[in-house]
């Protein structure tokens, strides 16, 4: 397991809890199993391992994150999107955004220029290239709002 696997793993857990609506806590029991990882392995190589110790540490706290932070995250997503509405962004984009902010934001290991970059290839993957330039550009301007350029030398 790597960690942008682990990642990749704790967005379509972001992605689904905001699909299903199920609470935080029972996904990751029911998503975390050894039989769902078992049952999806054959359609995704990204569920060939079941994530353990740091990995599953680092998924667990970063989709609870996640879900805690949600209103705060959306919010800073409406506020950088230009000429978008949160209700046209597609729930994974959504979700890809609020993985990348809250690690920015949040995880204390997570350099914001990783956490962009992870949100871009895996925009990347899973998106068309209109979204892929839109989760970009919002992420270059939380970037700029969060992370100013430190001054030229």
């Amino acid at each position: 397991m790597t960690r942008s696997n682990a990642r990749e793993l704790a967005l379509h857990l972001i992605y689904a809890m905001d699909c299903s609506g199920m609470p935080v806590q029972e996904l990751l029991e029911t998503r975390l199993e050894k039989e769902y990882f078992e049952l999806l392995a054959q359609e995704d190589e990204v569920y060939a391992e079941r994530p353990k110790g740091k990995y599953r540490s680092y998924i667990e706290g970063t989709v609870m994150g996640v879900a805690a932070k949600k209103p705060e995250l959306d919010a800073e997503i409406e506020a950088l999107s230009q000429n978008w509405s949160l209700s046209r962004i597609s729930s994974l984009a959504k979700a890809i955004l609020e993985l990348a902010m809250y690690e920015a934001l949040y995880a204390e290991d997570v350099p914001m220029n990783v956490a962009i970059h992870e949100a871009v290839l895996l925009a990347k993957k899973y998106e068309e290239e209109d979204t892929v330039k839109y989760v970009n550009g919002v992420l270059g301007a939380f970037s700029r709002k969060h992370a100013p350029e430190a001054p030229q030398c």
